[in-house]
């Protein structure tokens, strides 16, 4: 199959189907005696997988090290598994920062009217906010 096919059937656009394979993660195809791309099944399960790997948030680093494991043939599940471990404790860890960040983006937009404002030289809620983080800082050296 041409590469519109193969990007129609697994859902890509051309580009990226070419920018995987000028890293690597897929293989160049033979061409046709007029330069067509021809891709196989197995090209189409590749490139498939890689939107799958992609879709779990693996990045195309990643992608690349379980298809290394693969290739040289080790079974990359047990790999697979500790990478989404380690997704999972960065999503909790960014989890818990949005909300830390909500929390203070309420607090601040609850007393955003109390604001002065007349030395602001932009913004009179953001500068301070660094006001606020420089108290802090400072509060935090001293203790």
């Amino acid at each position: 199959m041409r590469i519109g096919e193969l990007a129609e059937r697994i859902g890509v656009n051309t580009k990226t189907i070419r920018y995987y394979e000028a890293i690597g993660l897929v293989p160049a195809p033979p061409r046709t005696s007029s330069g067509y791309r021809i891709y196989s099944p197995e090209d189409e399960a590749r490139v498939a997988f890689i939107k799958a790997a992609q879709h779990l948030g693996l990045s195309l680093q990643e992608i690349r090290e379980v298809l290394a494991l693969r290739q040289a043939g080790r079974a990359p599940c047990e790999h697979v598994r500790e990478v989404l471990r380690d997704h999972i404790r960065d999503i909790t860890r960014r989890i818990a920062e949005l909300r830390r960040l909500r929390g203070e983006l309420r607090a601040l937009e609850a007393v955003v009217d109390e604001i002065p404002g007349d030395h602001a030289l932009v913004c009179r809620i953001i500068e301070h906010t660094t006001e606020q983080d420089e108290i802090l800082a400072d509060q935090g050296s001293n203790a």
